[in-house]
């Protein structure tokens, strides 16, 4: 059986490569979104709003721990993107290795602790006494789920760093297929199947991410892809220290990222919340807009991550920034088509989700006019930003974005809200991007992230010396 195309994203033309890699990932983002959304409707139209919040309250500690496991493995895809560019398999089944005992380990004690402690979370959430035994059966089926979504995860990262972008959708439809398809069956019961409520919601989500998680090994060992151990290969699962040293130091800022936009907008909510319910009912309906919005621009993130992840690996420095330039051109024109179309049509789109309620339409559709545009310029940071991470510069982005999000959008949104009103809060979002772009150009010309070729550090001269048996003779620059 002939094997996927595994792009070599070391050659070719820079623009069709980027977009042929982004296009799947962006499919993928589209599913998780599409597929949330799905369940929270039947969630919502089989047992209700006590359901449904039982859900919010549960999901937010999901969240956060996606946000870890997720720093740690664009730590592996960097790292195994650049051992694909010097075309080191070893190297990357190391680096697999490493991050797959990292991740069982992590897994295990979500799972353990997760169980155990889901009282005490639910109680420091201060969950409603009418919402707490659904959230806490809801919220212990979860935590069984994450270990093969948290392993699922990082299959699917350490794919993309070898550049298969097409595999991971793959797996992606089918795991969302599954949770869809189960989850009113299992909420309702049917023919054999026990009515099980709120536990059959999450269930399915089990179910769905072990098949998806079973099928994806299987299809990797049959096709012999990258990133697959074999026979003395099992060893590498044992974590060598230095590595995972390595993948924990840069994992953690880049978890910390999702923290500070989650932070972030949880204070946000609490500004906009000051202006009564429709103001809240119209954000609320924005930002479902402006999450499909922001996905082009992850998209492209990801891919440009990737290719100069390989390039970086294999020396060609020259590359890097025809693939950063592209990355930025391919973000205008996709982030931006898609804000202007939005911009259009914007009242058809926010009547579904605000119904007849003509004020909060009205709002929502001011929102969007003044805060939307900003999510280009967002577009232009995630792509320097994934650039410089490609080379292990992981504390710059995230210093900027804590700016970008607190001092600058959080600073003007409340500082000017007694003199303009909720505007100071649609305002904050385009001064909170152009700072962010602003700073992340000013880092990308002159932050000397190239410079991390040369160990300048005890910690890195260790991460040099593990970049043995190179074919390029060049030592891994990790930042």
């Amino acid at each position: 059986m002939a094997r996927p195309p595994q792009r070599d994203l070391t050659a070719g033309p820079i623009g069709r490569t980027l977009l042929l890699f982004a296009l799947p990932t962006l499919g993928s983002s589209v599913l998780q979104s599409l597929n949330g959304s799905i369940n929270a409707i039947w969630i919502g139209q089989f047992l209700g709003e006590r359901a449904l919040a039982a859900t919010t309250n549960a999901n937010i500690i999901m969240f956060l721990l996606i946000a870890a496991v997720f720093g740690f493995g664009m730590a592996a895809t960097i790292l195994i993107g650049q051992n694909m560019g010097r075309r080191d398999l070893d190297a990357v089944r190391r680096v697999l290795g490493t991050s797959l005992g990292l991740f069982a380990g992590v897994s295990a004690v979500t799972l353990l602790v997760g169980w155990f402690a889901a009282p005490a979370i639910l109680r420091a959430l201060a969950t409603p006494a009418e919402v707490y035994p659904l959230a806490l059966a809801y919220m212990r089926v979860i935590f069984v789920a994450m270990p093969p979504g948290f392993l699922s995860v990082l299959l699917t990262m350490a794919l993309r760093g070898t550049g298969d972008s097409i595999t991971p959708l793959k797996f992606m439809a089918l795991g969302s297929a599954i949770d869809v398809a189960l989850n009113p069956l299992l909420i309702r019961g049917v023919g054999p199947l026990p009515a099980l409520g709120i536990e059959g919601s999450a269930l399915a989500t089990l179910l769905a991410n072990t098949v998806a998680l079973l099928a994806l090994l299987g299809y990797i060992y049959r096709r012999d892809l990258p990133v697959r151990l074999r026979g003395a290969e099992w060893r590498y699962v044992l974590p060598e220290p230095a590595l995972l040293r390595t993948i924990v130091a840069k994992g953690i800022p880049m978890g910390l990222q999702m923290l500070v936009v989650s932070t972030s907008a949880l204070a946000m909510i609490g500004l906009v919340n000051r202006h009564g319910t429709a103001t809240t009912a119209a954000y609320g309906a924005a930002n479902q807009l402006w999450t499909y919005v922001q996905m082009p621009a992850m998209a492209v993130g990801a891919a440009v991550s990737a290719m100069a992840a390989q390039n970086i690996g294999a020396g060609r420095w020259d590359r890097v920034g025809r693939i950063t330039r592209t990355g930025i051109l391919t973000n205008l024109a996709l982030t931006g088509g898609l804000v202007a179309l939005l911009t259009l049509l914007d009242r058809h789109v926010l009547w579904l989700f605000l119904g007849q309620d003509g004020g909060a339409v009205d709002i929502a559709a001011r929102i969007n006019l003044i805060a939307g545009w900003s999510f280009v310029l967002f577009g232009v940071s995630m792509v320097l930003s994934a650039t410089v991470r490609a080379n292990g510069a992981v504390i710059g982005p995230l210093v900027i974005l804590a700016v970008a999000m607190f001092p600058l959008r959080l600073g003007m949104a409340a500082g000017l809200s007694p003199r303009w009103g909720a505007d100071a809060i649609w305002w904050s979002f385009p001064a909170g991007s152009v700072g962010s772009m602003l700073l992340m150009i000013g880092f990308y010309l002159h932050g000397g992230w190239r410079r991390g070729r040369l160990p300048a550090s005890p910690h890195e001269a260790e991460e040099k010396a593990l970049a043995h048996a190179e074919p390029t003779a060049k030592s891994m620059p990790v930042g």
